[in-house]
């Protein structure tokens, strides 16, 4: 009536050698995942950094007091004066 468990059938030296075997196959997709998503995270950035520098780029220098339009849409002007022609009188 001496039944052997699955675990001891292989014997405990194969069973470690075995869930060794597992837990490093394991962790190694994992680090393959992490890898993957590390160098999607970094192409995301940079087209992050790309956009960001094309939008400083089209600021106006501090000196300039009009607003910007950042959308590139067309705006008048909000200020009546400056949408005038000058005059000579």
């Amino acid at each position: 009536m001496n039944e052997k468990s699955p675990l001891s059938s292989n014997g405990p030296t194969n069973d470690l050698g075995d869930l060794s075997a597992s837990i490093k196959r394991v962790g190694n997709e994992t680090v393959k995942k992490i890898i993957q998503d590390r160098v999607q995270l970094e192409g995301k950035i940079e087209d992050a950094q790309k956009r960001i520098q094309h939008i400083l780029s089209r600021l106006p220098e501090q000196t300039d007091g009009r607003q910007m339009n950042l959308l590139g849409e067309a705006v008048s002007p909000s200020n009546p004066e400056e949408s005038n022609e000058p005059t000579t009188h």
